[in-house]
Order: structure tokens, then sequence, then C-alpha cells
């Protein structure tokens, strides 16, 4: 049973002082820190994007300083694009590194020197790459012409698909090149660091991002993982980073993938089964444009994410596998502005950080109701250096200033230990999420941990609903039991609304300019990290228990961190 959530009915009471503009009644939330469900991994501690070069440009490099600072364990990192042919230059939806090229006789010529420049800028700041082998480089694609994409906001997404896609004219020379990049990996960093990587190959090969069969990538698969295997036999390996699972086609992909890998013929052994030590797949929401505003579909990511996860719990061989969701965001397209995609008005502003407190404490109940081993989440979510201010590219930061979605992360990273019980009067359970999305009252609801290592806590408080229009803001009592014999506790609580970590409402007070001068741009600098609501206060401990209050306005996140 999920215990963490309790869904009550609302009442057409509720409903009318929504519509009629009335404040919402009280929601209590009550946390119990004696319950504990189950650990507070960091599976929110994993980004990825699509341009592999932005990495180490300037804003590139600010971002990954603040993401590597986020989290107590590692962060892992996910690009695409790391064997394409190219100079380096920076795209959209595009990147290059050269790695792979032929002399005038068809001999392998290897450069590592832009992988090199990527992977440092994660190393030396404590990252992991989720190391993604692909794509084709251009001399070993059966379709190579044309090989480089120009698409930009606007165009047919089919635009990208070109000669990169395809499967190799030679196996054994892309066994090679992946073999050669894993011993240059071990060579530059050493056998231990390259041991907690993770190598996966390509990107949603049942979609159009394979150009080939899905037999044909089952045996890429099995020459690549060989290959990373002969380099370093202690190399975890896996994959397929299908699309959502909840499609059919990708679920049939899935399994065919894990019925290879378990029973299947080998391409390259002719020995049963493949390597497998990791499962990713993908899941995304569906946002539209209703009456002139934005509505989300929590739902419809949350049923892809229960799919994949309940795909892999009926394998007895690979049910208790690491499960990574290798792309998991409101929908599927960063590099697609709201100019041109007015679904994705979103991104900019709290509705971004409100989907993403909810829908993180959901991947953990559903990872808990499946009883799978839930690695990580990437959001598919970093920067894109040199673009207009406020795009509304599905990023982290724009220009270097940070939007309010990163200080959900930062949140996140302050929260240790175990997850303990949550229930409220206005908080909808999981399963009612993702079978019908939050569509009547808001979902007024929290997550919280207990530290195991010192008396702390965290509770994370979100109003979040589907629809962005207008509400009034909701009280909201936050019941903290489970305290001990303590007299009384520190509160400090951090706030994600209109005015506070919210750097596009300060652009926007300042009238948008897009050549902000370096004071406006300090200031937003300021206004983009995580603020304090209040003061750091004292709250008395009665019978254990203490109350907060609050007023949470819609699609607001709070943070309370409580010490003792």
């Amino acid at each position: 049973m999920l215990g963490l959530f309790l869904w009550l009915s609302v009442t057409g009471n509720a409903q009318a002082q929504t519509s009629t503009g009335k404040p919402f009644p009280t929601v209590t939330i009550q946390v119990d820190l004696t319950q504990p469900k189950g650990r507070m991994d960091p599976v929110w501690a994993w980004f990825g994007y699509d341009e592999p070069n932005y990495t180490y440009m300037k804003d590139g490099q600010k971002l990954l300083s603040e993401l590597a600072a986020l989290s107590p364990t590692p962060v892992y990192v996910r690009v695409h694009n790391l064997l394409n042919t190219g100079d380096g230059t920076a795209a959209l939806k595009w990147g290059s590194t050269n790695a792979y090229t032929e002399d005038a006789n068809g001999r392998p010529v290897y450069n590592w020197t832009i992988i090199d420049k990527i992977f440092d800028s994660y190393i030396k700041r404590g990252m992991k790459p989720l190391a993604e082998i692909g794509f084709m480089p251009e001399a070993l694609s059966t379709k190579p012409q044309p090989y480089q994409h120009q698409w930009e906001p606007g165009k047919p997404y089919e635009a990208i698909h070109t000669g990169w896609r395809y499967p190799p004219k030679d196996y054994e020379k892309f066994a090679e090149l992946v073999r050669q990049w894993v011993l240059h990996s071990v060579q530059r960093y050493g056998k231990a660091e390259v041991e907690s990587w993770y190598w996966e190959l390509w990107n949603e090969p049942d979609a159009p991002y394979w150009g080939g069969t899905p037999e044909e990538y089952q045996k890429l698969y099995d020459y690549s993982m060989g290959a990373v295997r002969r380099a370093l036999p202690t190399a975890k390996v896996g994959g397929p980073h299908i699309t959502g699972p909840g499609n059919a086609k990708a679920a049939a992909f899935l399994k065919a993938f894990m019925e290879h890998c378990r029973s299947g013929k080998n391409y390259v052994t002719g020995q049963t089964g493949s390597p497998l030590d990791f499962i990713a797949f993908h899941a995304k929401g569906a946002p539209r444009v209703v009456n002139g505003a934005v509505q989300m579909n929590l739902g419809t990511q949350l049923r892809q994410i229960s799919t994949g996860f309940q795909i892999v719990a009926s394998y007895p061989e690979f049910s208790r596998l690491p499960i990574i969701i290798g792309e998991s965001d409101p929908e599927g397209c960063a590099a697609c502005g709201m100019k041109t995609n007015p679904e994705n008005a979103y991104r900019n502003g709290t509705l971004y950080a409100s989907y993403t407190a909810a829908a993180f404490a959901r991947k953990y109940e559903l990872a808990d109701y499946h009883k799978v081993n839930f690695k990580g989440a990437v959001t598919w979510a970093f920067e894109f250096e040199n673009t207009p201010w406020f795009y509304g590219f599905r990023d982290l930061a724009t220009n270097g200033v940070d939007k309010p979605v990163l200080n959900v992360f930062r949140m996140y990273g302050m929260m240790r230990g175990n997850r303990v019980a949550v229930t409220g009067n206005m908080a909808y359970n999981t399963l009612a999420v993702r079978d019908s999305s939050v569509r009547r009252a808001p979902d007024v609801n929290a997550l919280a941990a207990r530290d195991t290592t010192a008396n702390a806590a965290t509770v994370m408080v979100w109003n979040y609903h589907d629809d962005n229009l207008p509400a009034p803001a909701s009280p909201v009592e936050v019941v903290v039991r489970g305290l001990g014999a303590a007299k009384s506790v520190q509160v400090i609580q951090y706030r994600i609304d209109q005015t506070h970590s919210n750097s596009y409402t300060a652009w926007q007070k300042m009238g948008s300019p897009q050549q902000p001068t370096a004071a406006q741009v300090a200031q937003l600098e300021k206004a983009g990290q995580l603020q304090q609501f209040a003061a750091p206060s004292k709250a008395t401990v009665t019978k254990g228990e203490v109350r907060l209050k609050t007023e949470l306005p819609r699609q607001a996140v709070a943070l309370y961190k409580l010490t003792w």
C-alpha cells in the first residue's frame, strides 16, 4: 500500500471556494519522524543535455559548479553526441568531438581532445559521467550524408535525423573505438574512477534516434559492451534508454532487449546473453495550452515511470538491478522555446519548480510501490550558451542566471537520511496523480526526511496544480511529530514563489531587458539563489510535536529545515 500520501476526495464546497476566489480552508500536513518509509537517496542528482560542447563554455562551467555543489553525493551527467564528427562548434540539439576519423587508407584516427575537455569538466568537480556511447561517426555511418543537421526552433523535429543515427558499416571498427575510449578514460582518470561511471549505448533506439532495426541495436549493444568490458572488466554497462515504456512499441523494444540480454545469442561471442548492470528508460509529461493557459500533465509522466518499473519488476533476473530514468521531464524537447511551442511557457517561472517538487516525491513512491531499485532520474535540462534571456528553453539557468527550478534541487540537496510518513487533508495519493493527474483541487502536499546522523529534519511543501491559473494562496499548517524530549526547534523556511528565489520575476520588473547592465546581471544572479522566507526562528515543542504555519501561493514550494 502507498502510505506516504493520503488523498481525500475534493468536496464541492472546496471547488466553489476556488471558483469564487475565496481563500482555501487551512491545509493540515502531518509529518511523523518516527515512521521511516525508505532512504532519501539523491535520485534527483542526475542531469543531462543534448549539446556537449556547452559543457566547457563560460556559462556551462558556472552551472556545472553549481550542480556539483547541490548534492551530498556525486552528481551524474548524461550528454548526447559524444562521438559525432565535427569541429566542436555548439548548436541546438547538436554537438561533436571528432573522436573518430579515418585516414586516406581507411585506418582509424582517434582524437580525445574534446571529449577530455568535457569529461575533465565533470571529474574535477567530483561529478560522474553517465557515459553515452553515441552517435555514429561520419566515417562509420552506413548512410552518412547529410551528416550535421541545421535544426532550429520551429523547424520539423525530423530535420535532426541525419547521418549520425545509423548503424556502423563496420561493427568491429566501432567496437574498437569504444574499447579505445574506455582504455583512454582509465589511463586519464584511473581505474577506480571509471569503475564508478555507467556506460550505455545510444539514445531512444525505439524512436528515429536510431536508424536501424531492434536487432541491429542488440547487435551493436553486444559489440559495444563487449568492448567496454575488454577494456575494463569491472565497468558498469546497461541500457537501452527507450522512450516512455507506456507506449506499446517502446515497451516491446524494452522487453526484447531484456530478453536478449537474458537468453539471446550474443552477436560477438555466440554465447547466451549479454552483460546488463542497469536498466534505463525515459519518461515525459504532456503539457498543452487550454484557453490561453498552460496545462501540465504530471500523470502522463508518472504512468510512463510506473509502467517501466512494472516491466523491470516482472523479470526476476533483473528486478533488483538499478533503474535509471535517463530523461525525466514535463515534455520532450528542451530546445523548443515557448515562442514556437507555447505549451512550454511553464519553464521560466514557479510552475516548473512546483511540478518538479511534486514529481520527484511521486517517483520515490512509485519505486516503493513496485519494489524496484530506483537509482536516479535525469532532469534533461542544462543551459543554452549565448541565447536570448528567458527564451523559454528547458534549462536550469539563462545566461549564467539561475532559474527558479534550480532552487528545487537546492532544496532536495538539504534533505538527508530517511523519508518519513506524511499525510494531509489536501494531498493526492500517488496512484491518483498517476491515473488522473492534478485537475481538481490543488495538490498541497509534502515530502519529509529525518536526518539519521543528527537531530535534524526537512519538510518540502508544494502547492501544485496542472493548470497554471491564478488562485488564492493556501493557508498551511505543518505538524511535525516525533521530536521526543526536545523543548524547541530552530526553524528555517526557504521559499520559491513570485518574490523569493525567482530571477524571472526580477527580470520582468526590470522591463525584460535582453541586454541587461552589469548591475542588473548582478541583481538577477542574487535573485536566482535560494532565499529564506524569513529569519530563522525558534518554535516551541509540545508533547513531542511542533506546529508551523504559513501561506503558500499556488505553484510555490517551501522547505522547512528543523534542528534541535
